[in-house]
């Protein structure tokens, strides 16, 4: 193999492992932003679960109306 054949088939792997490293930089971003995401929506629920809702409007030991 040339010197000029080598050096273009390491340029063409090179290229190939920068477009991946790219992508998997993509997609670990969306992944912290959905975790982000995730994390907020349990500390939604827990507080719901545990009656510290603002937004609930309810006590959390209230029984509903239909009894």
């Amino acid at each position: 193999m040339a010197d000029a054949e080598r050096l273009t088939l390491l340029e063409e792997r090179y290229a190939h492992l920068q477009r991946h490293v790219a992508q998997q930089d993509k997609a670990m971003l969306g992944l912290g932003e959905e975790l982000a995401k995730v994390r907020q929506e349990l500390r939604v629920l827990r507080a719901q679960v545990t009656g510290g809702a603002p937004d609930s409007g309810e006590a959390a030991d209230e029984r509903p109306p239909h009894y």
